[in-house]
């Protein structure tokens, strides 16, 4: 997500939910955060231990044509 749209929807939010100073600092990093979340892709982790997959590919026999 674009941060200028991330900082304008999380200070709209801090606005409408903050209480006093601090806790509408606290409610701003925090929308600001979960916004920056959205949309996270995290590599999958290797595990060392596991052995890796495998794929198998098995050839088949064209069908046979029935008729004639």
């Amino acid at each position: 997500m674009n941060n200028l749209f991330r900082t304008l929807i999380a200070g709209y939010g801090a606005k409408k939910l903050g209480g006093g100073c601090f806790s509408t600092i606290i409610v701003f990093l925090l929308i600001f955060w979960a916004l920056g979340m959205c949309g996270s892709v995290y590599p999958p982790v290797e595990n060392e231990t596991a052995p890796a997959a495998t794929v198998e590919v098995v050839e088949t026999a064209p069908a046979a044509v029935a008729g004639g």
